[in-house]
């Protein structure tokens, strides 16, 4: 078996700017050529993805039509019905793009569940930004309706956030362990995984959203992955990101890496949560790596291009 690599897709792998379901698959099919390239190459591939943009969309669809006949699902359902979407989507993608290739690997979506402790002071600070982006005005009227928290995100507008508890363990983690040992590539913990608090009698869902993010490290240090990859917006994390100075990181330790956090360089909800989760992977996987760079500079991993490497 070649070397196992988690791969964290952001939001641009799979919506563009066109929230459709036709045009959803279309960005995964250019996303699943680039990963055939690391299929191609031997890597061992376990995929996580976001879910952001399109569990908000979904909620926001499930408000405009509840009911007493019809009622609204929770967050924790609407997660797990986004996971399966966009998995479903995934899955044929890959499928179809690793068969153009001349290769035969199986594909499979599992729906995963990620325990997470009610005792999470994320609970009382919501931060996860989901759905759309809203001007100020659109913002005020809905938090004004509903109670919902809206901020500013990423300089791109104001999204509703909802707590985004840190996971603590994955369910089916057994599982996806056998599938990969099998050489099956595995889509899992998808949307950060459905949240779920652990009970005497089972685990039940939690209103919240995990940051793919925190859950694609956990993921990758359960499957003892060699690599941590956050597909994102840009080939490199930067100190000074878009400021007098900047300068991309190209080649750092973990050390160098905290020190970065301590001054302030990462944009929280951006940048910050993807370094922080490169650092607890990291630390508790010998001889891990965590890359950070765009989709389109995926092939950095095969050639040994430029991308952001952190190691020990």
């Amino acid at each position: 078996m070649g070397k196992k690599v988690v791969v964290a897709l952001g939001g641009n792998a799979i919506l563009t700017e066109d929230p459709t379901a036709a045009a959803q698959i279309k960005a995964l099919k250019n996303t699943s050529e680039k990963l055939t390239k690391l299929i191609e190459a031997g890597y061992c591939l376990i995929i996580n993805h976001g879910n952001g943009p399109q569990v908000g969309n979904l909620l926001l669809q499930q408000e405009a039509t509840d009911s007493m006949s019809n009622p609204a699902m929770p967050i924790d359902t609407a997660v797990a019905m986004t996971q399966g979407s966009i998995g479903y989507w995934l899955q044929n993608t890959l499928d179809q793009s690793i068969r153009e290739a001349g290769l035969n690997k199986p594909v499979v979506t599992l729906l995963t569940q990620v325990v997470v402790s009610e005792d999470d002071p994320a609970f009382q600070n919501p931060t996860k930004p989901i759905g759309p982006f809203l001007s100020k005005e659109e913002a005020d009227k809905r938090a004004a309706e509903t109670g919902y928290v809206y901020v500013e995100d990423a300089g791109r507008g104001y999204r509703r956030v909802v707590p985004s508890p840190k996971p603590i363990s994955i369910v089916e983690a057994g599982t996806i362990g056998t599938l990969v040992d099998n050489g099956v590539i595995t889509i899992s913990a998808g949307g950060g995984g459905i949240p779920v608090v652990k009970h005497d009698t089972g685990y039940e869902g939690i209103e919240a959203v995990i940051d793919k993010d925190f859950a694609a490290a956990k993921l990758a240090e359960i499957v003892k992955a060699d690599y941590l990859v956050f597909l994102t917006g840009v080939d490199h994390a930067y100190v000074n990101f878009n400021k007098s100075g900047q300068k991309k990181i190209e080649s750092a330790t973990v050390e160098q890496m905290k020190q970065y956090v301590k001054e302030g360089h990462f944009a929280p909800g951006s940048m910050l949560p993807k370094v922080q989760a490169s650092i607890s992977f990291v630390e508790s996987v010998e001889d891990g790596k965590a890359y950070i760079t765009s989709l389109d500079n995926v092939e950095a991993i095969i050639s040994g291009g430029s991308a952001t490497v952190i190691k020990k």
